[in-house]
């Protein structure tokens, strides 16, 4: 009766979208966390966000895109006969481990495919046990609760399915279909027993694992490294998660450049030429660092060693996350928490500079493995082409500081680096499936980018159709006295207001001394290499103050979406035009009115009556353009407010000879 009801609902999803072809899911399973993404999931093609590649989220306890790497277990039966019943996967597994640590299976992938003998150096990094499976494979030991030398024994297949089985439901209910097919991800050091595990995991899961595929050829795709490559590359993918580091250097052979390289047709052939890392390196050590910082404070405020209870270790854990991360973009934090007892509550200042002091031996082993892997394969830093950054810990500036240092270029930080290998396999899953969107890997750039400016306004750098790779440049100013720092918002589109465009993320420009409006001088410049992703950089020219940030314009995007905003662009450009030109002639008058204002105020005692009653009465007639405009910008006639302006313009020429001329006296 079930396959029934399964067939009837593939029946009927088929139906609603006409031939559509089958779902491969792309699936990054990850040593802290998993993620499932998915691409071209719609026979409709004008849902952009259905064609696009995206992560899927789950929802209520187990919301956000990423699925941690866990799963607890209880034990059930009588001795001799017990049997392994699974009590929680992911977030709940995760946030409870502390309270049930031998029975909570985290970090699996370091077992997958390897004996026990293989796996002790990773077992004192464990809370449980390791032991000796058949074939001396690497296990995991639950114990009874009634008594831990008794227990059950699970593989690391059966623990990954338990993950990819909860990923494949999150999946089917995104989708509301089912799911049987999947590319799975791994890192590019796996040997074959490793990747035979990993299918193996797939198949106890009910999902047939169409291709796995190298955790940094994946996040290569996600790039479009290799699917718009014209001539051979040399990239470096720098992989730092939560509790491993690895940094792999490909040659991407572009399809179609050399056809035995190539296993398909229309997909490049990645060239894993060296792999280096470690698998006891990543973010987790700077949460310990914290931690370990606390303790000691604590430590010496009582002059004693204090062991807290499990419900305060697993606080202090967490806010140590939560102070590294906002680390990332503040430059200060504030830690509290209760410990309770007699350490009451312990309060500290921590600033970035104190915690990169303390994190910099621990980036610095990073880079050393960096160059283990060009010297494997025979490079220097100076011959890699590309830096992709994946894993979230490659968010903390310092290590994007360090990782452009060594390699002598900017890294690629466009797209969520804990997103990134999934997006990848879900673009893999799209090949295979067909269901590729080949036509919008850019050879020219579907849609303009600009900038938002005073107003609501849409300043536009790159104008759609310029040929990649693309480079503009130019100059804004403020509106504000004494502003300090600059919000700026990039945005894609063709309409000409802010609310018509598509944002594709923003950044701040601070610490710009405070000067009077119009006088800083902001450069800024948009770049698009040749794999589409655009970087935009501001800096401020007196001050050499600077920010920047990286985005794929392209993403989320279908060449059907891209068709629609062009069409909409057409239908409303003489209304966009006339709103931009409102919008510009309100900025740019409030600008005059304000200086005009200044002098008048200075030295309007030295103006003739006449003169200056004229002048007035031009003030007040901008004035009642700039009100009504802003009212109503379809109140006002452009061309009589542009006129306004022009006229109050030249009528305050010889108000400004006046003030020259007081500055000249008064500095005599």
């Amino acid at each position: 009766m079930a396959e029934q009801n399964t067939n009837a609902k593939n029946e009927t999803a088929a139906a609603s979208a006409g031939e559509r072809r089958p779902i491969i899911l792309g699936i990054d399973l990850g040593t802290t966390n998993s993620l499932v993404a998915v691409s071209g999931d719609s026979g409709d093609a004008q849902n952009a966000d259905a064609m696009a590649p995206r992560v899927l989220e789950g929802e209520g306890e187990m919301s956000g895109p990423m699925l941690p790497s866990v799963v607890r277990y209880g034990v059930r039966g009588e001795p001799g006969a017990y049997e392994a019943i699974v009590e929680a996967v992911g977030k709940p597994a995760r946030d409870a481990a502390v309270l049930h640590p031998t029975r909570t299976v985290a970090s699996v992938k370091r077992l997958m495919g390897r004996s026990a003998t293989d796996a002790e150096r990773d077992a004192p990094y464990l809370s449980y046990r390791v032991v000796a499976g058949p074939n001396e494979t690497a296990r995991a030991f639950i114990p009874s609760e009634g008594d831990e030398r008794e227990g059950v024994v699970v593989s690391p297949q059966e623990v990954s399915a338990e993950i990819l089985r909860a990923l494949k439901a999150r999946a089917e209910a995104a989708l509301d279909l089912d799911v049987r097919e999947a590319v799975v991800t791994v890192p590019a050091y796996f040997d074959d027993a490793q990747r035979q595990a990993t299918r193996d995991a797939g198949r106890l899961a009910g999902l047939d694992v169409r291709r796995i595929v190298n955790e940094p050829t994946a996040a290569a795709l996600a790039y479009g490294i290799g699917l718009r490559n014209r001539e051979p590359e040399t990239i470096a993918v720098f992989d730092l998660g939560g509790g491993t580091f690895d940094v792999s250097i490909l040659q991407v052979i572009p399809a179609g450049h050399d056809a035995d390289a190539s296993d398909d047709g229309d997909t490049a052939f990645f060239q894993v030429l060296s792999t280096a890392g470690d698998t006891h390196l990543g973010g987790d050590d700077v949460d310990r660092m914290i931690v370990q910082l606390v303790l000691d404070d604590v430590a010496k405020k009582l002059q004693q060693t204090v062991e807290f209870p499990a419900g305060t270790r697993q606080a202090l854990r967490d806010l140590a996350e939560t102070t590294k991360i906002r680390l990332s973009t503040d430059e200060l934090v504030t830690i509290e928490l209760d410990l309770g007892g007699e350490a009451g509550v312990y309060r500290r200042s921590l600033t970035r500079e104190e915690l990169e002091e303390m994190m910099t031996p621990w980036v610095e082993r990073a880079i050393a493995r960096c160059g283990e892997a060009l010297r494997d394969a025979k490079l220097t830093p100076a011959q890699i082409d590309r830096v992709v950054m994946v894993g979230g810990s490659t968010r903390i500036p310092l290590v994007r500081r360090r990782v452009g240092e060594f390699f002598g270029a900017e890294p690629y930080t466009a797209l969520d680096p804990d997103l990134v290998v999934a997006l990848g396999a879900a673009e893999q899953a799209a090949i295979i499936a067909g269901t590729n969107r080949s036509a919008l890997l850019m050879d020219v750039i579907p849609l303009s980018l600009g900038i938002e400016t005073m107003g609501g306004a849409v300043a536009k750098l790159i104008v759609r159709n310029s040929t990649v790779p693309a480079r503009a440049t130019e100059m804004f100013s403020t509106s504000v006295d004494g502003q300090t720092s600059i919000k700026i918002n990039v945005l894609q589109g063709e309409r000409e207001m802010v609310e018509h465009c598509r944002s594709l993320g923003e950044f701040t420009l601070s610490g710009i001394p405070p000067m009077p409006a119009g006088i800083p001088q902001l450069e800024v410049e948009f770049l698009v290499d040749q794999n589409g992703v655009l970087s935009v950089s501001a800096v401020e020219k007196r001050s050499g103050k600077r920010a920047a940030i990286q985005v794929v314009p392209h993403h989320g995007l279908s060449r059907e979406e891209v068709d629609r905003i062009e069409r909409d662009s057409f239908e409303h450009a003489r209304e966009d035009m006339t709103r931009h030109r409102v919008v510009d002639l309100v900025v740019n008058a409030k600008l005059d009115l304000k200086w005009i204002g200044e002098r008048l105020d200075a030295v309007g005692d030295e103006l003739e009556t006449d003169y200056r009653r004229d002048l007035e009465e031009r003030i007040e007639r901008l004035r009642g353009f700039v009100r009504a405009a802003e009212d109503d910008w379809r109140s006002v006639d452009p061309n009589e407010f542009h006129a306004a302006k022009e006229e109050l313009d030249r009528g305050s020429m010889r108000l400004h000879e006046v003030s020259i001329a007081r500055s000249l006296r008064e500095s005599e």
